[in-house]
């Protein structure tokens, strides 16, 4: 069969507006994807939806298909995305007045059977990850525009895949290679150059959005609309693969993609070939992330400008100090940003950053903001803040917990209204992924001169979060610095150079194919990022701040 183009128009929600009709105008394409949801998307449309009943979906979505559902009407698009959130129907129920307003004849379907809050009493929110098949119905049946809730980023590919090649849930190849390069749409830009640790290596200024061209037996070349800013190269494209993975085995609802089978190959220009992914029958359960309400959170960063840094920060705790007594969280971080004989103000100033949590909103609002701004004029030499703290806001905690796959009522409800149970596969066809041995590692180089320099010379990371956990996945651009890097960079001495991580579980995998390693920190990031626990709460830079990291590399390498 024909290959089939999708494009990416979203990677999460906020993203650029005008996405949408560039991918729609800049090239063809056979379907559009957005991604709106992520574990802190959830918890903010919980919220809304406690204000208003009727809401819980990405109104972004609703502003942009304005301008677009006649584009993607004349064309014959499909549009495919997640943006329903916590509230499918009521999303698909306004694209359809949408459609009807503008004059649009638009056969609008939806997918259900994510929502789970009923099971889990005192959360926000609590969706299972459904994966494509729901979709897959729902284009068969000749839907134009698919709305789901919750499903995992790579359904929106996985799905489209399977209804135009014709795909069965056992064709675990094929499907594992939908799923690779769901994933490498799912994040927008970041396929293509965008938050690339090598980004000056081509004009990043305004990255173009990618696509792939699905072939019928699971491989695709990912790329760009021509003309559009970015690019596209393998190491763009390993970036992506290794955002928010664990191990080898890569689990979803519809298969088990194995990571470390996957080759890529640049096939020109802003071209990469995906093949050779493998697939393996999915697990038993499904993902569930539940999103509740925390409490609430306050936090105040102090200027300590000058001399005597370390006795002004500690001044001002124990000045703190009366106000924190009943606060259930109390965090400090002094950040030493300042310079000796600095030229400018600011580059002699350091950062003294207070964190509370509490369940009483009173606590860590006015009690704390009083506290704090009554030592503007009795506190260190120089006192100020960089804003005045406000009454308190409330904060999320993600977690994730697993039920069988027919605890789940997946439903595609269809653009007529008929209504598509989406069967779970049988326990049969389900494995309970196992971790894959790890590869012998390559060849060491041989014996020859150091020089303590930056890993990230000869090295480039990404890193992102999963619920408390985070991971770091790195690669090196030549065989002779994989051949380095797989003996240098072990668990222990990623905890020496991230302190941070030095009393954590650290996990290392090993996907030679990729010339790369990804380490998985657990609980690095709390409660999650709507906790907000750390200064990087997502762990966006985590990889950049290892990269910057200096440690004896051979000088062959640099």
């Amino acid at each position: 069969m024909s290959v089939l183009r999708v494009g990416n128009a979203s990677g999460f929600y906020g993203d650029r507006f005008d996405a949408m009709r560039e991918m729609l105008t800049d090239g063809p394409l056979d379907v559009l994807t957005g991604d709106y949801l992520a574990e802190l998307t959830m918890l903010i449309l919980g919220r809304d939806r406690l204000k208003n009943p009727d809401a819980g979906y990405a109104r972004t979505f609703l502003r942009q298909l304005e301008e677009c559902l006649g584009l993607a009407h004349e064309r014959e698009v499909k549009i495919v995305t997640n943006a329903g959130g916590l509230n499918p129907a009521g999303l698909a129920d306004a694209v359809r007045a949408l459609a009807e307003r503008l004059g649009i004849p638009v056969r609008v379907a939806h997918v259900e059977g994510d929502d789970r809050t009923a099971a889990h009493p005192g959360t926000l929110a609590a969706h299972a990850y459904l994966g494509g098949f729901g979709i897959a119905a729902c284009l068969r049946a000749g839907a134009d525009v698919v709305v789901t809730g919750r499903v995992t980023d790579a359904a929106l590919v996985t799905g489209p895949a399977a209804a135009h090649f014709g795909w069965g849930p056992t064709e675990y190849d094929r499907l594992a290679g939908a799923v690779v390069a769901g994933h490498l749409l799912e994040c927008g830009a970041q396929a293509t150059g965008g938050n690339y640790a090598f980004f000056q290596d081509g004009d990043v200024r305004r990255p173009g959005f990618p696509l792939a061209e699905l072939h019928a037996d699971g491989t695709s070349v990912v790329t760009k609309h021509d003309g559009t800013g970015g690019f596209v190269d393998v190491g763009t494209v390993t970036a992506q693969l290794l955002y928010e993975t664990g191990g080898a085995r890569y689990a979803g609802p519809d298969v088990t993609a194995r990571l470390d089978t996957v080759r890529l190959s640049q096939d020109g220009p802003d071209r990469v070939r995906v093949e050779g992914v493998r697939g393996e029958a999915p697990p038993p359960t499904l993902k569930v992330g539940l999103n509740r309400l925390g409490g609430f959170r306050n936090e105040v960063a102090f200027v300590l400008t000058g001399l005597d840094v370390e006795a002004k920060a500690d001044l001002v705790r124990t000045q703190m100090e009366p106000a924190l007594g009943r606060i259930t969280d109390v965090r400090w971080d002094l950040a030493r940003t300042d310079r000796p004989d600095a030229p400018t103000e600011e580059t002699a100033s350091a950062l003294l950053r207070l964190v509370v949590r509490d369940t009483d909103q009173q606590a860590v609002g006015r009690a704390l903001s009083g506290a704090a701004i009554e030592l503007a004029l009795a506190g260190y030499p120089g006192f100020h803040v960089l804003a005045p703290p406000g009454k308190g806001a409330p904060y999320g905690v993600f977690e994730d917990v697993y039920v069988p796959h027919g605890a789940v009522d997946h439903v595609a409800v269809l653009h007529d209204g008929r209504r598509v149970s989406v069967s779970p596969p049988p326990d049969q066809e389900t494995a309970v992924p196992a971790p894959v041995p790890e590869p012998p590692l390559p060849q060491p180089l041989p014996p020859g001169p150091v020089r303590r320099a930056p890993l990230g010379l000869v090295a480039g990371a990404r890193s992102g979060d999963k619920g408390g956990d985070a991971n770091v996945g790195v690669w090196a651009r030549t065989d002779d610095a994989w051949r380095w890097l797989a003996h240098a960079l072990t668990a222990d001495r990623f905890r020496e150079l991230i302190p941070e991580a030095r009393d954590l579980p650290v996990t290392r995998h090993q996907l030679p194919n990729l010339r790369a390693l990804n380490f998985v920190v657990e609980g690095i990031l709390g409660e999650g990022v709507a906790a907000q626990a750390r200064f990087d709460p997502q762990a966006k830079a985590l990889g950049e701040w290892l990269r910057a990291r200096h440690l004896d590399i051979p000088e062959a390498l640099l």
